[in-house]
């Protein structure tokens, strides 16, 4: 947490993540406007609270997947993320919640091609580089990637209700690799959620081994490991690599438009979220 007289953190959200595990924690009967299903966009919205309360950001950026266009990572390998299906209640409130997020003075990213990973990627390497910190709130382990002195993975472990915090020493502790190593790691060991199927029989243990005695993946390879398999890992690790080249918005520091959040809370047929956000205006 960061305290009054220092600089708040820039806090990056990955959307889809955080959608996901709000529309599973609140029960399905929640309605807005029209008897639309909402419990999402209730979920999300009171998180939002919570973070900025907590936290106490400079600046918030939220990400978002494109799920009408596949990414170079599809294209790339046949697959990718095959096997998921959602809900079209959940669906329908990721369409909305851009706009609700926007309501409250939040930046947000979108754009085809690429994922809500990539964006926090560019939103961790423009605050570093400008000698800032991030806070970076998703679930998805691949952020790991991201950790480093600067930058803390907070990562939902209950819901949306309690947070692990991540930094170079917990990746260590975890996978038993490096923050750097995180995209070689999932390339040799794999990701069953993502269909990356890693290198032949090699699990977590012996991928964290493999790069502790090679330093990397081509250390591995140049060594004369997995000599078939050299181009497919060259792949997996391609798109277990987070892409810093994302088109972000401006990454300013804005105080949340707690007037405006409640208006648009009103008009989605949130009463209670719009009341509690306007008693904050």
């Amino acid at each position: 947490m960061t305290s009054p007289s220092e600089p708040g953190p820039l806090l990056a959200i990955d959307g889809d993540s955080l959608a996901h595990r709000a529309y599973h924690a609140l029960p399905k009967s929640i309605r807005g406007a029209g008897g639309r299903p909402a419990g999402a966009l209730v979920g999300f919205a009171n998180f939002l609270v919570r973070l900025w309360d907590a936290e106490h950001p400079a600046a918030v950026l939220v990400a978002w997947d494109t799920l009408e266009v596949p990414t170079y990572r599809h294209e790339a390998l046949e697959g990718y993320q095959s096997g998921r299906e959602f809900e079209d209640a959940i669906v329908e409130q990721l369409a909305v919640l851009p706009t609700l997020v926007e309501s409250f003075g939040f930046a947000t990213a979108k754009a085809p091609g690429y994922e809500a990973d990539d964006f926090l990627a560019a939103a961790v390497r423009v605050e570093e580089g400008r000698g800032g910190r991030a806070l970076v709130v998703t679930s998805d382990r691949d952020a790991f990637q991201l950790a480093s002195d600067r930058v803390t993975i907070l990562q939902p472990v209950k819901g949306v209700s309690e947070l692990a915090r991540i930094g170079p020493a917990e990746v260590r502790e975890r996978y038993g690799v490096e923050p750097e190593q995180v995209p070689d790691f999932i390339a040799l060991r794999g990701d069953p959620s993502d269909r990356i199927p890693g290198a032949p029989g090699v699990g977590p243990k012996t991928a964290a081994t493999l790069l502790a005695q090679y330093g990397s993946l081509e250390g591995a390879l140049a060594a004369g490991r997995f000599a078939p398999a050299a181009d497919d890992l060259r792949l997996y690790r391609r798109i277990a690599r987070m892409d810093a080249s994302a088109p972000l918005p401006e990454l300013a520091a804005a105080e949340p438009d707690w007037a405006r959040a409640a208006a648009k809370a009103r008009d989605l047929g949130l009463g209670a979220l719009s009341k509690r956000l306007a008693e904050r205006a």
